[in-house]
């Protein structure tokens, strides 16, 4: 079984999103689709279909996110050095090329967020970087083609998800 790093706030935001499913979801669906199974002729009940729908994807996400809970691993991101380029990171690179400076910290894949520099472990950049110390150079394959980056430094700064 494959773990799956995250931290404390990923693995609370799971645990919300999966009680939320299960508890009130769920239910309100069943609900929704005994109302709609009332109302007689099936194959023409717009209600129902769209009921059962809704049922299906809440039991395919609850298993999502059964199986990922089961699979954390809760990491303290805080608790250890950041010497070298490891999960909870803070990593400011230059791009060679165009000398832009930009600035990323490694975290789960269910917390990423790129638009605010959260970027999942499984990522191909940051992939790339694990293990990685600052003045290391690193060669990346990405959508738009190959970056090459310059390590500038690699610390352990509070994460700030919302």
């Amino acid at each position: 079984m494959t773990k799956e790093p995250m931290t404390d706030f990923g693995f609370q935001k799971l645990s919300r999103e999966l009680n939320d499913l299960i508890k009130v979801q769920r239910p309100e669906i069943v609900i929704e689709l005994d109302i709609a199974r009332s109302h007689g002729d099936l194959k023409e009940n717009s209600e129902y279909h769209a009921a059962k729908e809704k049922l299906a994807f809440i039991e395919n996400r609850t298993g999502e996110l059964s199986d990922l809970m089961t699979r954390a691993q809760v990491v303290d991101p805080g608790s250890y050095t950041h010497d070298k380029v490891r999960f909870g990171s803070t990593v400011s690179l230059e791009d060679i090329d165009s000398e832009e400076e930009l600035t990323y910290t490694i975290v789960g894949s269910t917390e990423s967020n790129p638009d605010k520099g959260l970027i999942s472990y499984h990522s191909p950049l940051a992939k790339c970087l694990l293990g990685k110390e600052a003045g290391d150079e690193v060669k990346v394959q990405l959508p738009l083609g190959v970056k090459e980056y310059e390590i500038l430094s690699v610390d352990y700064e509070e994460i700030k998800f919302e």
